[in-house]
């Protein structure tokens, strides 16, 4: 068919349409590629360049700032300090154990550390950073950084590390940090991811423990870049997490240094208390350790020494000791009887020297007896027989209530570690326990704190603290959290007369005031602060009757851990009650000539703000105790020794 002029016009005019659009998608096309390619090449060049070069991010944790823990004042008794440290990552290393030889070669280390760090590497996952070594020099660090390139997978970086300025004067209270184990892993239901990371460390003993998850914050992290053979090339971005709450206990670094200084090397405890609202000012179990050395990983030879002292440094003696309360536990039994309605304050008491019942003698510390005795001065002289027949008027059952009500028998809740309850029998205690019947001689033992009765100086301290105020006042470790004042409820009332109180606070008076006191060498002249107070002395083996006969061996003619425990409680000042302290010397001999001397120091201190002033003592004593505090100053805390003469 023959085309037309005019349709062959209509036919180009088609083709020029479609050829203009074919070319203007084409063109469009072409501009697209070439933004894309633009986009590629040059917008993100940098991006490629790297991944053009094997370069990997990884995403990694950041530790969280731990929480400090200050004393009640404000000052550090545990923080931290900054770390020079080196990480090798399994993933960017390669072969681990050559950059581990490379590494042994820039800084000191022993073939057993190689090893141990070799498995550590192993252990963990491929893209977890491990701690190879920790408190480099700068030199160290330096060297390590400078040789970089030789060394894929392994970083030089600054960290925190824990530090306990005050060492050895809150070892047992606040404790240490340690790395996780596995046991405490297995502890947690749902781990935090940070407790993963090799060598993090958490709280092992005490506060520290505790309160590990006030005080440990939360993980931040932090996206690196770094190339094929795992050298970091920049951190390209950083969500730091949140620190932990720092802690401000009760206790006062001041007190708890004299405290500690006071007690030298006795192996012994000391717990002062605020009478009002349970503060725990000083918690203080001697001898003591540094547990610095357990944060950089102590010794085999330092760690033995601790564990073979034979005065146990390593316990804490305040809250996990528990010892026969000896005469100390008197005023129990006294409210008890008193409470009960089986004697009045008048009642008395004839001291032969011993109680005869069913056929056995139940002796008085005084051989030849105290003749009648009131409930003051059975206090005042500490005569047992006394408390062998009130015991038996009120019964075991009456006596233990009463324990318990004095927070004796009783496990205090406090943040520290292997806080004991004591034991405050009863007869169904012992049925339960020896599957046998309570005894009258158990009774009478129990009486003056011997047989089954047993207690913390923590325990005796809230004991001396309720009896001084009449609450039921509980002890506190924490003041605050993170700034933040925790509220202290009114301690309610022990339900017990306020009459029969004071009869006790008289006799307790008595002890450390009057003329035949068994304290009265260790009295306050400074009658606006007048100590109350009750010395003991708890047998640790039996005498028998053989020798009883030839006479008693006295305990400096004993070995060391034969000799009797003494102990002391007491408040000041006797007529407005402040604060309550307790003290138990091991094997120290006496009460009144080991422990209550101890007490009036420490109390003394505490209502003074600072070292003792001599006209609080009585004229005779000033002499020796300014030598005494003198000496004090001077030595250290941790040995008892005095400071080496310098060389001219």
């Amino acid at each position: 068919m023959r085309r037309t002029p005019k349709d062959k016009e209509d036919i180009a005019r088609s083709l020029t349409r479609r050829t203009l659009m074919l070319g203007g998608a084409m063109t469009a096309m072409v501009a697209a590629l070439g933004v894309r390619m633009r986009y590629l090449q040059v917008d993100q060049a940098d991006e490629f360049r790297l991944l053009a070069e094997e370069n990997r991010i990884s995403i990694r944790l950041i530790p969280p700032t731990r929480g400090l823990i200050q004393d009640r004042n404000g000052k550090i008794i545990a923080g931290n300090e900054q770390n020079y440290r080196v990480v090798i990552t399994r993933e960017q290393a390669g072969d681990v154990e050559l950059v581990m030889r490379r590494l042994a070669g820039i800084i000191p280390m022993t073939p057993e550390e190689l090893e141990e760090t070799v498995n550590d590497v192993v252990r963990h996952s491929a893209y977890v950073p491990v701690i190879v070594r920790d408190r480099l020099s700068w030199d160290d660090f330096s060297k390590i950084a400078v040789n970089a390139p030789a060394l894929p997978g392994v970083l030089p970086e600054v960290g925190q590390s824990r530090f306990y300025p005050r060492d050895v004067d809150f070892a047992h209270v606040v404790g240490y940090v340690g790395p996780v184990s596995e046991r405490d892993l297995a502890e947690r239901e749902d781990p935090d991811p940070v407790l993963r990371l090799p060598k993090f460390q958490i709280g092992k003993i005490g506060v520290e423990r505790w309160m590990d998850d006030t005080l440990r914050g939360t993980a931040g992290t932090k996206k690196i870049e770094v190339n094929a053979v795992g050298r970091v090339m920049r951190e390209l971005e950083r969500n730091e997490g949140d620190p932990g709450a720092d802690i401000r206990l009760t206790i006062d670094a001041d007190l708890q240094n004299f405290t500690q200084a006071r007690l030298g090397i006795e192996s012994a405890a000391v717990v002062v208390m605020d009478v009002q609202n349970g503060d725990v000012v000083a918690c203080v179990s001697s001898p003591s350790f540094d547990p610095n050395l357990f944060v950089r990983g102590i010794s085999h030879v330092d760690y033995q020494a601790l564990m073979e002292n034979d005065h146990r440094p390593l316990a804490n003696k305040t809250v996990s000791g528990a010892y026969p309360p000896g005469s100390t536990f008197k005023m129990v039994t006294a409210l008890a009887a008193l409470e009960a309605g089986v004697i009045d304050e008048n009642y008395r008491v004839r001291c032969p020297g011993y109680l005869e019942f069913g056929g056995r003698r139940f002796h008085c510390w005084s051989r030849g007896g105290h003749g009648t005795v009131s409930l003051t001065r059975s206090f005042a002289e500490s005569c047992d027989v006394y408390y062998y027949d009130i015991a038996q008027k009120v019964g075991i059952d009456k006596i233990a209530e009463m324990g318990r009500r004095l927070g004796l028998g009783v496990r205090h809740d406090m943040p520290m570690s292997a806080i004991t309850e004591g034991n405050m029998p009863d007869k169904a205690w012992k049925q339960q326990r020896h599957k046998a019947e309570w005894r009258i001689g158990d009774t009478i033992n129990a009486s003056i704190g011997q047989g089954y009765v047993l207690a913390s100086p923590l325990q005796l301290a809230v004991m001396t603290a309720r009896i001084a105020s009449g609450r039921a006042v509980a002890p506190r470790l924490v003041r605050m959290i993170d700034g933040q004042e925790i509220p202290v409820p009114e301690a309610p009332s022990l339900g017990i007369a306020e009459s029969t109180l004071a009869a006790i606070r008289r006799g307790m008076d008595e002890v450390v005031n009057g003329e035949r006191g068994t304290a009265k060498s260790s009295r306050i002249v400074d009658v606006s602060m007048a100590l109350a107070g009750k010395t003991g002395t708890s047998q640790v083996r039996n005498i028998t009757a053989a020798e009883r006969a030839r006479g008693v061996v006295s305990n400096d003619q004993l070995p060391w851990n034969r000799r009797d425990h003494a102990l002391f409680v007491g408040f000041a000042p006797a007529a407005a009650p402040r604060y309550a302290v307790s003290v138990v010397v091991e094997h120290g001999g006496g009460g009144s000539a080991a422990a209550a001397p101890i007490g009036r120091d420490v109390i003394l201190y505490a209502l003074s703000g600072g070292i003792p002033p001599l006209d609080a003592y009585p004229a005779s004593q000033r002499g020796r105790i300014e030598s005494m505090l003198k000496d004090l100053s001077l030595r250290d805390p941790t040995t008892g020794a005095a400071p080496k003469a310098e060389k001219a």
